[in-house]
């Protein structure tokens, strides 16, 4: 036996139709949400403008700079009266002073011209006469030339033999090259000591073996003693 069902008991016949119209009320209901506007209330709206509270604002004082007077015009000046002057005034006689031939003409003495020392400073390498370093006598007659390269190995031996690294700088891992300028006076001697290196330790040590320097024979421009300057640098290296 076939059942038959009956069209009005079927719930989804009109399924489609219920879909529609809650989705179309669903949209109403979003699209007043959207829509709606709230606004404050607000009953008292002061429009008035009161004028007399602008025109109270306080006006700063300021202080007048008083000027100067312009200062009086000078005065006129005074009338001087010429007066003639009548009086005698006696000519001042202008005597020739050049010699001519009757002029006798004094005996004079011969005069001493005295010599003038000159404190000059010759150059190491351009001075005639090279000082000579102890112990390079034999040289000289090799030219100066000679004598220079002597005077230098004889500074290098000098510094190699004399050389005492500071223990203070070796600590501090100190390092770098110590330029000496001295100069070799008139009488040998070693003077105006000048040092310019990378820490005080390392050039008072360069100014202990500069110090040790022995008295040498002076240097000489035209015959005559001279002051000759010489630098030379010290290196401090830590192996």
């Amino acid at each position: 036996m076939e059942l038959k069902k009956n069209p009005k008991a079927d719930i989804g016949r009109n399924s489609g139709l219920y879909f529609v119209a809650g989705l179309a009320l669903v949209m109403l209901i979003t699209w007043q949400a959207l829509e709606y506007k709230k606004y404050d209330d607000v009953a008292n709206y002061d429009i008035s403008q009161n004028v007399d509270d602008l025109l109270d604002e306080e006006v700063p004082m300021t202080e007048q700079i008083k000027t100067p007077p312009p200062p009086p015009p000078p005065a006129a000046p005074e009338i001087i009266e010429v007066v003639e002057d009548e009086a005698d005034v006696p000519e001042t006689v202008i005597k020739d002073t050049e010699a001519n031939e009757d002029t006798e003409v004094a005996e004079v003495e011969e005069i001493e011209v005295a010599e003038v020392e000159d404190d000059l400073d010759i150059p190491f390498s351009v001075i005639e006469d090279v000082p000579v370093f102890p112990g390079c006598e034999s040289e000289k007659s090799k030219g100066a030339n000679a004598l220079r390269d002597c005077f230098q190995k004889m500074m290098f031996k000098h510094i190699n033999k004399n050389f005492r690294y500071p223990e203070i700088s070796q600590e501090m891992g100190v390092q770098g090259k110590v330029n000496v300028m001295f100069v070799i006076q008139k009488d040998g001697s070693i003077g105006s000591v000048r040092m310019r290196g990378p820490d005080k330790n390392l050039e008072a040590e360069a100014a202990r073996i500069i110090g040790k320097l022995p008295k040498m024979t002076p240097g000489k421009q035209r015959g005559r003693a001279v002051r000759v300057p010489f630098s030379i640098p010290i290196t401090f290296k830590l192996q």
